[in-house]
């Protein structure tokens, strides 16, 4: 389903995303791209809260619907693309070391994440460097063995 959201952006502060069909459900990111990313993920985890209280999950509001919605004023409105029911969020228990959660923390406020968030993503793109980095050295090698062959 796709939500529709809010990006507002006020002087020294970063961009901020709000969801009409979701009161009370707010992210913010330190550029564009952070923002939208936040906001799919923030979404996510309040309908997967709504659901797991069994709250009835809203349909999407028409952008006409909104048009007079005065929280729309200074702000750009898009779209957030959510499947509730297959995208569920899990919790987990990790053990680490207690300066280690510090400086994992430290690194998620930076980046404008919850500590989740961060140690999710971190692991996802330390799985893509590593995928590509054996697909690279797979291309070297077969460069190589047709160098050799000539």
């Amino acid at each position: 389903m796709d939500y529709i959201a809010y990006l507002h952006k006020d002087r020294n502060s970063d961009f901020g995303v709000s969801f009409p069909d979701f009161p009370g459900c707010i992210t913010a990111g330190k550029t564009l791209d952070d923002a939208h990313r936040m906001a799919a993920e923030a979404l996510a985890f309040h309908i997967a809260g709504m659901i797991e209280d069994g709250d009835t999950i809203p349909d999407p509001s028409a952008l006409d619907d909104l048009a007079t919605d005065p929280a729309r004023n200074d702000a750009v409105a898009f779209l957030v693309h959510v499947d509730p029911y297959t995208d569920r969020t899990v919790r987990i228990n990790i053990t680490a070391r207690e300066k280690q959660l510090e400086r994992i923390n430290q690194l998620a406020s930076q980046s404008g994440m919850t500590r989740s968030a961060y140690m999710v993503s971190s692991a996802l793109s330390r799985s893509a460097a590593q995928r590509k980095r054996a697909s690279t050295a797979k291309r070297t090698a077969r460069g190589k063995e047709r160098r050799a062959a000539m």
